[in-house]
This record gives C-alpha cells, structure tokens and sequence, in this order.
C-alpha cells in the first residue's frame, strides 16, 4: 500500500514495466496468471437453482410428504378425492416457493452495482501504440490513457497529468471532484493525489496512469471482498415465522403419526389409517400461513412506499419494528441538505448575512471575491458541487456578477482541498497580476496567516486577535454552522508559499435541521429506541444539531474516527452503553465496525448510508437504510429499504408501521391457529369413538386457504393500537407463538368452536334420523348436510375470532366494529364463498357438500357472542394492568 510513496521509477520496477507499457506477448502471460480484471462476486446460481432450493425448507418438505401420500391415498382408493387433496397441497407449495424466490433473488442485485460501476473498455498502450481493449484484459504494468468522461478500469499511479480531476465519491465519499497531482500529497492512498481508482470518473483534463493493482485487489475490489464476506443478517421475523412452522409442523406430523399407529392397532385398513393421518396433518399445519404472511407485508410495504419509506425485502417491514438502536448520518438526512450562509465574520465583528449594509462595509468585496474564486462548484446548468461551496456561490451571486468576476480573474493554478490539509488555494491573474485565494478550517487559515483586514488597515494578527477569532469561530460551531476561513496574499506568478497571507473573515453556513425530526427523536426515545449520530462532520457542529434536534439532552459524549480506530472492542462497548453518543468524523469502515459492535451486544441495528463503501455496514446491518435522493445504486441495491426523501423522521414513521406489522401478525396467527382444533377434532372422535367423520379434508384446506385467508388479510392491516410507540423495543426472546396465544387459540377459542361445530353436527344427523352406531355412507345426503352444517359453522365461528382478533388489549367496541373495511370485505368474500359452496348444486359436487338451513347456523351463534365476551373480559384485566392477566393472559 506504498504505490503512491514510492517513486516511479521503483513502481516501474515492481510491476516489471517500463514507461512504454508492456508487450502484447508479455501482458497474455500475466493475464492468464493473475486472471481478469473483473469483480469477483459470490458464484451466481442459476435460477432454475434458486427456485428448486426453496422446496428445501421443513415447511415445504412436509406439504411434499402430504402431497405424496395423498396421491398414494389415491392410488390405493380411487375416487375418494384424495387427488385433488394432493393437488391443493401442492399448490400451497408452489406459491410460498415463488414468493421465496423473489425475495432471495433481490440479494443477488447487490453485486449488480458493483460491476455496472467498471468500464468495458480503456485505451492502453502496448508495443508502444495506444490502442482500445476491454477493460477486463488489463494487467499490472499496464499504461493506460485517460480523458475526460472515462471511467477509471483499475487502480494506477499517475504518470503524467493536464488539469486532471477525478471524481473519488464513490471511493472515499468526497463530494467534489479533485484535482490529480504526480506527487504524494498524503500518507493514506485515498487522500494522496497521485492516483487513481478502479470504478471512479475523469471530470476534467487527461493523463496517463500506471496499473499496479486489478480486479479483487484495487480499492473498489476490497470494498466487494467485505461485503461478499458480511453475511446476509437474518430478519427475527424470518427466524420467528421458521420457528412458528417448524413447531407447528413437528406437532402436526407427530399427532398424525400417533393416530396412524392408533388406527392400525384398533383394527382399521392400511389406506385408511394413511388418510386419516393425512387429514390430521393438513388440519394442523396452516397451509395459508405463509401467502397471508407475504400479503400482510405486501400491503404494510405499500403503505410505507406511499410515505416515502421503500421496502426491498418484504421480512424487513417487522425488523423495523424491533429495532433498539439507529444509527444516523447527519447531513441530509437529520438536516434538510440546504446548505445557506447565515453569518459573516468581517474587520472582526460578527454580522447577519441578512444585514442590509453588508455589500458597503469596508472588506466585504474582498471577502466576497475570494468565496467565489477560491470555489470548485460549477454555475453551468445550475449550481452543483460541494454543499459548502455551492451555498457560498449562491450567496455570492445573490449580490454580484459572479460570472463577470470569475471571467476577469483566471484561474491558473490550484492546491486542491483534502482532509489531511483541511485548505485549498487558487491562484488567479488578471492584468498579469497574480493573486493567491485561501479557504479552509478557520484554524489552519489563521496559522498561514501574518496579518489581518480590520476596517482599512491591516494590522499584524498577533496572539490576541488570534484568540479572539478562534472563540468567535468556536462560537458559530457551537450554534451548528459550518465555518470555513479565508484569506489571500498577491504573488508574483501562479506558484506561491503557504504563508503570509492576509486574513479576510469567516463564513457560517448553516444546514438546518428537518422541523419533523426533533418529534422523531421524541418518538424514539419515548420507544425505547436509542439513536446515535455517525457523521463525518466536526464535533462541534455535530454536538449543535444533536442539540437542536434533542438527540442530546445534556452533555455529549463524542468519538472522533481516529480514537475509535484505537479503541479495543471492550471499551467501545462501554461506550455504547452510554447516552449521547455522536461519533465524529468517521469513514464508511468505521461505521461497519459500530454495527458489529452494537450486534455483539444484542442490539437489533438500524444504519442508513449513500455512499458505495457504506454497501458493507448497509448489508451488515439488522436493517439497511439507504438515501433515494442522494445515495449510490450500490447502497441502494445493498439496502433493505430506500428513503425517498432521505428523511430521518421517514424511518421513525416505518418503524412504527413495523411495530404494526409485527403485532397484526400475531393477530392473524391467533385467528388461524384457533380453527385448528375444529379442523383437528372430526379425525380424532372417528378415530376413538367411532362418530361418523364431521369435516372431510378438502373443506379443511377451503378452510385454510379460502375463507380464513381473507379475513386474516384484513387483521394484518389493523391500524396500531394506542400504545404501539410508548413500548420498548420487542425482545429477541419474544415470540409470535407464546403459550398463552397457544392456550387460548387451541384450548379455549378452539374447544368452543367444536362444541359449537359438534352440536350442529348432531343436531342435523339426529334430526334426520340417524342413531348412535350407525354407519353412514361418504355419499349419504344427511351425512353430507350435517358435515356441511359442520363447515358453516366453523365459518361462522370464523367471523366472531376476526372481531376478536382485530385487538390485543382495547376493547374492540371502543375501536370500532367497522373501522376496518379490509376485514368487513374479508368477512363479505368469507360468507360469498360459502354461499357459493353450500348453495350451488355445482359446488355440492365438487365440495361434497348440502344446502343448510337458517336453523342449523343459528345454533352457532350464541357460542360466537360467547367467544367475544370472553376476549372483552380478558383485555379488560390486561387494561386494568391485572397481575394474573398480564403474566397468563397477554400475548
């Protein structure tokens, strides 16, 4: 990493080349021993691949099983519909794979970014002539010539140079383009001016480079190589809805097993004990768990997309909502990106830049003569460049013809601005006088200062006025303003020293904050959410707006870039502990390396970034934030959700919303759940007790993927109860089934549902004539009317949990029974779908099922009011904070 120290000559040597470039002969040798120069992402799967892994899963092997052994059932007795049984399930299968698919394919677009960034092809010279290759072919030792538009295809030492810049943001994050020099300009590779990186652009000017680094091993080729090696963070709802499956499945497959063994021992055929264990599985596993789920967030994702939040990965809309910490840029997404002066420090007095008489005052066109010549920002086409630099030329020409001063005074030189520096200086002629323009951090002007503009004198800047400009500039920092020094001196031609230059004032500018953030901040804090600024802005500026947003609200506690770098693992750790934290000037890595350290601590982390280095800690991170307005396609397509209007209070509106998600989940996995046990119930007293089979499988999976899914859909888009922002954060521990949720969907919503179910069962059967003992045949009109009455009821029971559901501790009557038009539509398609099942002579056929009477549904409706009653009286107690409601009855 000493390619920019080193002289050329040694480079020459090291890479074995000279300044004619290399043979056509020797580079083929060095291609096929070094390879491409090419990005190296993970191996890229095919796609018929990619959707044949998603039948791997437990969930989807155990439809597959049930699929085969219907389709066997089939075999063995035809015509008993176990076909269309296996058919179903299968189907299930398909779609939750398809979905699957989709969502894994968007992580394969990450590395997309990446490769679009590298040109296809690049002049090089070899056999001494300049001729045009693919990019890919270069080598180390290669020349390469570069003008003005081109993209840089690998990383080189430059060799010769005319007014050359090049744009390095997607590298180091440097907004404006700078200037290249053939000299080491600064210890560290991406500071120095001597180089050029491998995925950046030629703004201006051309030069030739020497290629000493390609492919994985330039400065963008690292960057990949950390984000192939940061894994892919699993979402906690992935993981909970995997644990929700699999218990549910294991729990399935073993009852169904338990009653196949039951049913071989008391006596019953092979195939039937096959079908009933088949029933008993279909019945407990909630075949339409899963395209609920996706839709739910389907609908959350769009809601969130129509306030400017969107969301990639659909998992990530509920990794929002457990969020416990969030870890912020500042400029732009805290403040509103609007760079605009608002102080002007001249003949050492502090003025407004509001103040009428400012154009008059003594020094004031000096003043303004060098914050427009000392200035990289381009007025083509409307102003562009750096922030600062733009604000300052807006002000400028807000007073003055900016393009008849920059006309008259040519630039003829520069010494570009960098971190290490923290100045930059033009020297501009007119009327072959030459004079040398100075900006930069107050501190280092004043230092290449000997005196200083006061009135219209210039008097010697000795210790005093030194001190007192200092805390004047200290001042305006700790206001949050952005302030910069100028200076100049004449010279005597385009080149000068770096001293005895004449200080002419300071500049605030202030980028203020977005008036919705400081409401965002509250919101945080009042939800347990721990918010920490990383930015690469001074601390004094940072401290200032932590201030004025209320992120701090006493002292802060701040880390600059070079001490983290320092800091062990341990003690960064206590450190996060701490309230307050900004961490100031800070670079991409270090960023990544905050994430880490917050996960190892059990934090579920929240990071926003724009920049192609921030692509490891946006893909490291528990949830990936990138910038729609300002950010790279690389942080982009790394990201889990793109902000539209990079707005901070944009991810405290989506944290909410996932705070939703999650609790909308665990209200429609508690309606789903509860129809288990009817569904599960039929098997069981055939089994032991001989009753006639009260609900046949296909009516089980109308069930689990007709009528439920409409009103669970509705569930999933309940609006937030009251108190979803005055939480904290949901624990790694919690769980969408808790026993509680379980207990009360399967052992007394669900047993009321097959008391009910059962009573109108028999109550058909014995109104019919039918006695205790007698066998009925699976084609016996009564039979198939009381196993209808059964169906509807389980329906109508339905109808009562979706009420129940729609809240976990308000009163359902206080919130409304008709606030939520998606359930009501869900309920309305529920009992149309019946309609059609039970009415239709068609739908008879196919279904197996009879029309019913107004009787037999009203039996089901006192057990309905029962279960809303029960619900009422338990939220009740929780309201009313009952210490046995809240450790046995909340979920």
């Amino acid at each position: 990493m000493d390619e920019h120290k080193i002289s050329v000559e040694e480079l020459y040597k090291r890479t074995e080349s000279s300044p004619n470039g290399l043979s056509s002969e020797e580079s083929q040798l060095r291609l096929r021993k070094s390879g491409k120069n090419v990005l190296t992402t993970h191996k890229r799967f095919r796609l018929l691949y990619k959707f044949l892994k998603q039948f791997r899963n437990f969930f989807a092997i155990l439809l597959i099983i049930g699929t085969m052994l219907a389709f066997f059932a089939e075999y063995l007795a035809p015509g008993q519909g176990n076909l269309y049984i296996g058919i179903a399930i299968m189907s299930v299968v398909i779609i939750n794979a398809v979905f699957s698919f989709f969502q894994e394919y968007q992580v394969e677009r990450v590395m997309e970014g990446f490769r679009k960034m590298l040109p296809l092809y690049s002049n090089v010279f070899r056999d001494g002539k300049l001729i045009h290759l693919p990019a890919e072919e270069l080598v180390v030792g290669d020349i390469i010539y570069l003008s003005q538009g081109d993209k840089i295809p690998a990383d080189g030492r430059l060799i010769e140079e005319h007014v050359m810049k090049v744009d390095h943001s997607s590298i180091t994050g440097e907004s404006e383009p700078q200037l290249r020099k053939l000299e080491c300009t600064h210890e560290n590779i991406l500071e120095s001016r001597n180089v050029v990186f491998s995925g950046t652009l030629v703004q201006s000017g051309n030069g030739k480079a020497l290629i000493y680094a390609t492919g994985m091993n330039t400065q963008i080729g690292k960057i990949v190589s950390l984000t192939n090696e940061t894994a892919e963070v699993e979402t906690p709802l992935y993981k909970e809805i995997n644990s929700v499956i699999r218990r549910i499945s294991i729990f399935a497959v073993a009852v169904g097993f338990l009653f196949f063994v039951i049913g071989l021992l008391i006596g019953r055929p092979l195939i039937s004990s096959i079908i009933f264990a088949i029933g008993i599985i279909v019945a407990l596993v909630c075949e339409g768990l899963l395209p609920t789920l996706t839709l739910t967030l389907s609908i959350a994702s769009s809601k969130m997309a129509k306030k400017n939040a969107l969301i990639k990965n659909l998992e990530s809309v509920e990794t929002l909502g457990s969020t416990t910490v969030i870890c912020t840029d500042k400029t732009g997404t805290l403040t509103e990106n609007n760079m605009a002066v608002k102080t002007i420090y001249l003949n050492l007095k502090e003025l407004t830049a509001r103040h009428t008489n400012l154009p008059q005052m003594q020094n004031f066109q000096i003043l303004l003569k060098t914050m427009t010549l000392c200035n990289n920002a381009r007025i083509d086409a409307g102003m562009s460049g750096d922030p600062c630099e733009v604000a300052l030329l807006k002000f400028s020409s807000s007073i003055s013809d900016i393009g008849q001063l920059i006309a008259e005074e040519k630039r003829c030189n520069e010494y570009p601005f960098d971190s290490k520096e923290k100045r930059m200086i033009t020297v501009n002629k007119s009327d072959d006088k030459y004079t040398a323009y100075l900006k930069g951090a107050p501190e280092i002007v004043i230092e290449k200062c000997g005196s200083v503009l006061v009135d219209k004198k210039r008097v010697k800047l000795n210790k005093k006025i030194k001190d007192q400009i200092a805390k004047d500039y200290r001042e305006l920092a700790s206001r949050g303003e952005h302030v910069l020094g100028f200076a100049l001196k004449n010279t005597k031609s385009a080149e000068t020293s770096e001293e005895e230059f004449t200080f002419i004032g300071l500049v605030g500018m202030l980028d203020p904050p977005r008036k919705e953030v400081p409401e965002a901040i509250k919101k945080c804090k009042t939800a347990g959410i721990k918010v920490i600024m990383v930015t690469g802005d001074h601390r004094l500026t940072a401290e200032a707006i932590a201030g004025q947003i209320g992120l701090i609200d006493g002292e802060a506690n701040v880390m600059m870039g070079d001490e983290l770098e320092k800091t062990s693992d341990e003690k960064l750790a206590q450190f996060l502990k701490k309230d307050n934290l900004i961490f100031a000037r800070t670079n991409p890595i270090q960023k990544l390396h905050i994430v880490k350290a917050l996960q190892a601590m059990g934090e579920i982390v929240t990071v926003t970034g724009d920049g192609v280095n921030d692509a490891p800690a946006l893909k490291n991170a528990d949830m990936g934030v990138s910038m729609g307005l300002s950010g790279t396609e690389v942080a982009r397509e790394a990201s889990d959700m793109v902000l539209m209007d990079d707005n901070f209070a944009t991810i405290v509106n989506a944290v909410e919303e996932g705070r939703t998600v999650f609790d909308n989940i665990k209200k429609f996995l508690a309606y789903v759940l509860t129809h288990n046990i009817p569904e599960l119930f039929p098997f069981l007293a055939f089994v032991l007790f001989n009753v006639p089979l009260a609900l046949s499988v296909i009516l089980i999976l109308c069930i689990d993927l007709g009528t439920d899914i409409g009103p669970a859909l509705g569930l999933g888009n309940e609006k937030p109860e009251s108190d979803v922002m005055l939480q904290k954060p949901r624990s790694r521990k919690d769980r969408l089934l808790t026993p509680t949720m379980f207990f009360q969907s399967y052992g007394i919503f669900g047993i009321i549902e097959v008391i009910a179910a059962f009573l109108t069962f028999f109550f058909v059967l014995f109104s019919g004539g039918w006695t205790w003992g007698q066998q009925l045949a699976f084609n016996n009109p009564l039979y198939l009317k009381a196993v209808t009455a059964y169906f509807v009821s389980v329906v109508i029971m339905q109808i009562a949990g979706a009420f129940v559901c729609r809240t976990k501790k308000e009163s359902i009557f206080a919130v409304g029974l008709f606030t939520n038009k998606l359930v009501l539509v869900g309920i309305l398609v529920e009992v149309l779908l019946v309609s059609f099942m039970v009415y239709f002579p068609f739908s008879n056929t196919i279904f197996g099922t009879r029309p019913v009477g107004l009787v037999e549904m009203l039996i089901t409706v006192p057990f309905g009011i029962l279960i809303i009653a029960i619900a009422e009286w338990r939220k009740w107690l929780i309201r009313k904070e009952n210490p046995f409601a809240k450790k046995y009855l909340e979920w």
